[in-house]
């Protein structure tokens, strides 16, 4: 039987400039040798990578918000996400703490739902989806929230309600919806016992525990 598996592999790099830097990511170009020995320019985002989580209640209901997101120029319903801004940063802590500053929860069961790279083809951002659950209000004051989360929207809404709205082509975010499919697969197959530990090696973004 063939197994269907990504594979890292690195083509020579013959040049390479950062034309920009932002304060989270630059933007690089790499002159990259292909198969046939000829050479060709590629553009794309250097990302730090990010974590994302699809929180579970005891109801089956997904924790959702709502955000504006500039270059698309629509607000998208989301699951809680942000950036590994840390070097090597643990990527469960880093999700943990974004689950608490934008929906002021915590959750005492964690598994990884899945891994995926958001745009290969222009952007090296990995995104590490987190699936929690046993989820309960966090301690403490609430984390105080600027710029386009100060607009955030929360809502709760059954798991089916979000795959029915993905394959209707009403919500588009990306962990969103990889988030969701990903659950209801494995709620359909092995169930989320049969899920990764949320200390899983992670090749995109090596972490130490």
């Amino acid at each position: 039987m063939t197994t269907i598996k990504d594979t890292a592999e690195e083509w020579e790099v013959r040049a390479t400039e950062t034309p920009f830097v932002g304060n989270k990511t630059s933007v690089r170009t790499d002159d990259v040798v292909m198969p046939d020995g000829s050479v060709a320019r590629r553009d794309y985002q250097v990302h730090p990578g990010s974590v994302a989580v699809l929180a579970l209640d005891d109801q089956g209901r997904v924790l959702i918000l709502k955000q504006y997101r500039h270059p698309v120029r629509m607000k998208l319903w989301e699951i809680p996400a942000g950036l590994l801004d840390i070097p090597g940063e643990n990527p469960l802590h880093a999700a943990q703490r974004e689950l608490y500053e934008e929906a002021h929860v915590k959750a005492e069961d964690w598994r990884v739902l899945t891994d995926v790279y958001t745009t290969p083809g222009g952007c090296s951002e990995a995104v590490r989806i987190f699936l929690a659950r046993d989820l309960s209000e966090a301690e403490g004051e609430r984390f105080e929230v600027e710029d386009e989360e100060a607009d955030m929207e929360l809502a709760r809404v059954p798991l089916a309600d979000l795959v029915r709205g993905v394959l209707a082509g009403e919500l588009h975010n990306n962990c969103l919806v990889v988030g969701a499919l990903s659950l209801a697969a494995a709620l359909a197959g092995d169930g989320v016992g049969a899920l990764r530990p949320a200390e899983s090696e992670w090749p995109a973004r090596p972490f130490e525990a």
